[in-house]
């Protein structure tokens, strides 16, 4: 479940920056409508989650359901020829996937005696989903090879998640049953999912500075997101899609360096390393090249572990720690819902405005495109070491609930 879930983002999620702008002609400001689909549909997921799923279906089936629309829509984007005729069809696609990342959680969670223990070698899985559909793209097909973008192969893409999609609707009606959990009161149920019962964290300034700076750290993110596949393609980095897959590996090993680095360095010191090595990813990205200095870009993208995983599963793990016991859902709620929400939303939105800006004569100036997301993360850096206290977190308790 986790490996096909994960296999169908990671398959044209990565790519599809390149695909728009070679393909459909797209500009910076459509690719970056066609990106934030992702936060439209994090907005939205909760409703769907806590409305519908939660409620009155079992997660497996609605699960099924959702992938077997899913890989219809898949299929309608693959035949889309136009922006105009893709847009609509990604939207949709985007507002039912992205409820799914809840399902596959919950329905593994129902069925571990100890989620703290098990679930980790559980979600592995969808990383190894990711890694494997860049690696199919590079090496397998080659679809991502100067030549096949010339001749629209990149679409295919959409045609290898549209199959993995039927493949995980149908699968997931063999799942274990997960039906819903009775609900007290709707309304307080809702209130959780969307993060509004966790408001009150707020009020601490500690906690403000990082959620504030969550959000600002989105807007580097998005830049990666939506413009590295793109980048590595137009300077002619060879099997671009499958070197990606290294900010994968990485991120998996430095999961495990998380324990480590928080009750040796604490949190302050960990949640900076992340935002500082966003910073240098950039950097190197800016000042790198396909040829003698490829080795800069190899670096930037295995950055992804602690650029990830040290602020954003850092992240959780302070938030879940502030939290008090009947806030802890309701916290990871808030906080994605302004991360993968607003924050990426603005994110894609500046990514775009600034595409645009050093686009000229059919070729982006990356060099200067990068100095943004960099100059950004650094300026996020430093606001949030001079006014984010350091303070003892206890950091085993969320493994032993």
């Amino acid at each position: 479940m986790m490996f096909l879930e994960f296999f169908i983002w990671g398959g044209w999620f990565v790519t599809m920056g390149s695909y728009l702008a070679a393909n459909l002609q797209a500009t910076g400001a459509q690719s970056a409508m066609a990106y934030s689909t992702q936060s439209w549909g994090a907005i939205i997921a909760p409703f769907i989650v806590g409305l519908i799923a939660d409620r009155y279906f079992n997660a497996e089936r609605i699960l099924g359901v959702i992938h077997i629309g899913g890989g219809i829509l898949m299929y309608m984007l693959f035949e889309s020829r136009h922006f105009e005729a893709f847009y609509p069809y990604l939207l949709a696609y985007m507002i039912l996937y992205m409820p799914t990342l809840a399902l596959v959680n919950a329905i593994s969670f129902r069925q571990m005696d100890d989620p703290s223990k098990h679930f980790s070698g559980i979600r592995v899985w969808g990383t190894i989903g990711w890694i494997v559909a860049g690696l199919l793209i590079s090496y397998l097909f080659a679809w991502d090879s100067s030549a096949a973008m010339v001749q629209g192969l990149l679409r295919n893409t959409f045609l290898m998640c549209s199959i993995a999609s039927f493949a995980l609707g149908v699968y997931s009606f063999t799942l274990p049953p997960t039906p819903p959990v009775p609900q007290s009161d709707q309304r307080s149920h809702l209130g959780r999912l969307l993060g509004l019962d966790a408001l009150g964290l707020l009020k601490h300034r500690n906690f403000l500075v990082f959620f504030v700076s969550s959000i600002l750290i989105c807007i580097p993110l998005a830049f990666y997101y939506q413009n590295a596949n793109q980048f590595l393609t137009e300077i002619h980095v060879a099997n671009a899609t499958g070197k990606q897959t290294i900010g994968q590996m990485s991120e998996v090993l430095f999961m495990l360096l998380i324990p480590v680095f928080l009750n040796r360095f604490g949190m302050k010191t960990t949640l900076l390393l992340g935002m500082l090595a966003w910073a240098c990813r950039y950097l190197l990205f800016a000042f790198g090249n396909a040829h003698a200095l490829g080795f800069m870009l190899i670096l930037g993208i295995a950055l992804h572990g602690v650029c990830y995983d040290f602020f954003f599963v850092s992240g959780q793990i302070y938030t879940d720690s502030k939290a008090g016991a009947q806030h802890k859902g309701a916290a990871q709620g808030l906080i994605t819902l302004a991360t993968y929400g607003v924050g990426m939303l603005m994110g894609f939105w500046v990514a775009g405005r600034i595409d645009d800006l050093y686009f000229s004569g059919g070729v982006h100036d990356w060099k200067a495109i990068w100095i943004y997301p960099a100059g950004f993360a650094a300026v996020v850096f430093g606001l949030f070491a001079a006014t984010f206290r350091n303070e003892t977190v206890d950091y085993g308790a969320r493994h032993h609930e």
